[in-house]
């Protein structure tokens, strides 16, 4: 089977999914089933083309086809932060933005590569995102959500920031449930701690990738804001992404407090179980010091001792150790040391 590209135009004010056959020319692409059948390619030109872990022959056909050399995706984790965003010398506008993956080890950010150029927005990536198919999803269920190239870029970063919301809601169940283990009568035992441990330190790594994430889309809607690429509804919808985002930073701040305090919790209890292991060496010097005091007295090797001239000597000295031992055990126990 040759290799085959997404990508989607606008008929009737719905984003209709296409396939492209890089062996073969534009102008003969196989329509997707789920969208509406493409009577006349390229009555309308494309307005997002999408690659997924693309290969050597679908990069070649995107330079044959659009004169456009795809960002490397092995080159995204090298770039610099400060430079993600930036204006390539064709003029186009390139952009790296982190989405969540879900996958068997749980959570994680895959970076996505977008290009924006003569209306047409290119998007590399390694991975199916779930973002991606929720957009794909409600734009064939609402005419008229998209209407270009931006709308379908703003359209990601919006769902992003929905899903990335979802995923805050689940975490902080999931930490109610480690809230109530934590905070139950009867304290944490060492491998139930261990245990809170390693799941908080879950959580807190995916509230920092969801931080991390929305602070990456924001400095994508910044740079698009200062190049005027987005005006009306455009600016409208930018506006509105960022005073969500502004929204679920407060909500990770809390999250990442609460995760604090069951982290500081966990520890405590595992101190707690510790210093009881101490008290019971500390109590058991303390005891055994009175006995081994007298022991090494009446050991000593004097020339006159009055074992020697009393039958009870010894005796005498096996009882007051056993009462040096006594009082202070009954002393701690008194006064609550023990408990």
């Amino acid at each position: 089977m040759p290799p085959m590209v997404n990508w989607f135009e606008i008929i009737d004010g719905r984003l209709c999914q296409g396939k492209a056959d890089v062996l073969a020319p534009l102008t003969t692409p196989l329509a997707d089933p789920m969208s509406v059948p493409l009577s006349a390619p390229l009555t309308a030109r494309p307005v997002w083309v999408d690659f997924v872990a693309p290969t050597q022959v679908e990069r070649r056909w995107a330079r044959d086809v659009f004169d456009m050399v795809l960002p490397d995706e092995e080159d995204f984790g090298d770039i610099e932060v400060s430079a993600r965003v930036f204006v390539d010398a064709r003029g186009a506008l390139q952009l790296h933005s982190n989405f969540l993956l879900d996958s068997d080890e749980g959570r994680r950010s895959i970076t996505v590569g977008f290009v924006l150029r003569d209306g047409i927005l290119f998007s590399v990536r390694s991975h199916d995102l779930p973002v991606f198919r929720l957009l794909r999803l409600r734009a064939r269920n609402q005419p008229g959500a998209l209407l270009d190239a931006l709308d379908v870029l703003l359209d990601l970063y919006a769902t992003d920031a929905e899903y990335a919301a979802d995923a805050l809601e689940e975490l902080y169940e999931d930490l109610e449930t480690t809230s109530h283990r934590v905070l139950a009568a009867g304290g944490l035992t060492d491998a139930g701690a261990a245990e809170v441990l390693a799941r908080v330190a879950k959580h807190e790594d995916l509230n920092g990738r969801i931080r991390r994430n929305m602070m990456d889309t924001r400095r994508s809607l910044s740079f698009l804001l200062r190049q005027r690429v987005l005006s009306g509804h455009h600016l409208e919808e930018a506006q509105h992404i960022l005073r969500d985002i502004d929204s679920l930073d407060s909500h990770t701040a809390f999250l990442f407090d609460k995760t604090n305090f069951l982290m500081d919790a966990t520890v405590g209890f595992i101190s707690i179980n510790q210093n009881k292991i101490v008290k019971l060496f500390s109590v058991a010097s303390v005891a055994l010091l009175p006995p081994t005091l007298i022991a090494s007295v009446y050991g000593m090797n004097f020339v006159h001792m009055p074992e020697l001239n009393w039958v009870l000597g010894y005796p005498m000295a096996i009882g007051l150790m056993l009462i040096s031992v006594g009082v202070p055990i009954w002393l701690f126990r008194r006064r609550g040391w023990l408990g």
